[in-house]
């Protein structure tokens, strides 16, 4: 999809509902079609206890009480990447509310890099088939009677999606706040060059579009914040507003994530979400492992 071909947002405005985990910083919406009872949830949480191996689901039972409460009919399950910093709660929510689970068709090869990096064997499927949609750039699909369009926005991840709803977009981890600046680029099949480019694609957009974040930090001790707009961040992004070069971003992301460390969930997670928010197989006895590959990231 051409940058100068995006299909404009309609005219819907989606009641947005966030949910903030405190644990790993992540904000999951429910996104809801103003004209009827549909909804989609975008970027669910389910919660573990790492040094453990508990998990659990106050996270996501949030967002059932909320879809309950409400009378709300759950159309899709929207993954916007794989994410590294939070397991997806997406099969628990979808077997209490329904719903279809989808990503990027870019997961295969996300599910190719991982499925080595954690030795899985043939018996783990690479093409995507854990997901009941793979979606391509610029496809459309609904939430009751509002049209949504997928953007591929590479960069952090191959697999990285843009869901476009109405007047919203939900942006996943390629921007964050605009005193936040951008996503890191530096896991494998991450490249800032495509990083940049993909948020100039976002930043093309009408300049009224909101734009929901899946993480936010609060830099500066600032209280916690996960909306803005095209046009503020085209002002104010510390680090891709309007007249940063690409080159002066790509020096920057590169010398910025050689600083950084690996996320303190990134092993659990790629395992889980590249499945789907599924967890490995159990074993002979009905146990259930995760893998730490040493020096593998």
């Amino acid at each position: 999809m051409n940058p100068k071909t995006l299909p404009l947002p309609s005219e819907s405005h989606p009641e947005v509902t966030a949910f903030f985990d405190e644990a790993t910083n992540t904000i999951s919406y429910v996104v809801r079609d103003p004209a009827s009872q549909a909804c989609a949830i975008v970027d669910s949480v389910m919660d573990i206890d790492y040094a453990a191996g508990r998990i659990s689901f106050e996270h996501a039972d949030r967002i059932i009480d909320h879809v309950r409460v409400h009378g709300l009919e759950v159309a899709w399950l929207i993954e916007t990447h794989v994410h590294a910093d939070h397991l997806s709660a997406a099969p628990y929510l979808q077997q209490k509310l329904g719903g279809r689970i989808g990503i990027g068709a870019g997961i295969v090869k996300v599910q190719e890099t991982f499925g080595k990096v954690f030795n899985e064997g043939t018996e783990f499927q690479r093409d995507g088939s854990q997901f009941d949609r793979l979606f391509s750039d610029g496809e459309r699909y609904r939430i009751g009677s509002m049209e949504a369009f997928a953007m591929h926005t590479p960069g952090h991840t191959p697999a990285c999606m843009t869901h476009v709803v109405g007047d919203a977009a939900f942006v996943g981890d390629t921007l964050f706040m605009p005193d936040g600046g951008t996503a890191r680029a530096d896991f494998p099949g991450g490249d800032a060059r495509t990083l940049y480019r993909s948020t100039r694609r976002i930043l093309s957009l009408p300049e009224r579009t909101r734009l929901f974040m899946c993480h936010d930090y609060g830099p500066g001790g600032r209280e916690i914040r996960w909306e803005t707009t095209v046009a503020e961040q085209r002002t104010n992004n510390i680090h891709v507003h309007d007249g940063a070069s690409e080159d002066a971003f790509v020096r920057m992301r590169t010398e910025r994530d050689a600083t950084l460390s690996m996320p303190r969930l990134i092993l659990p997670s790629l395992q889980v979400n590249m499945r789907a928010g599924h967890l490995p197989p159990a074993d002979d006895d009905g146990r259930i492992f995760l893998k730490v590959p040493i020096d593998a990231l």
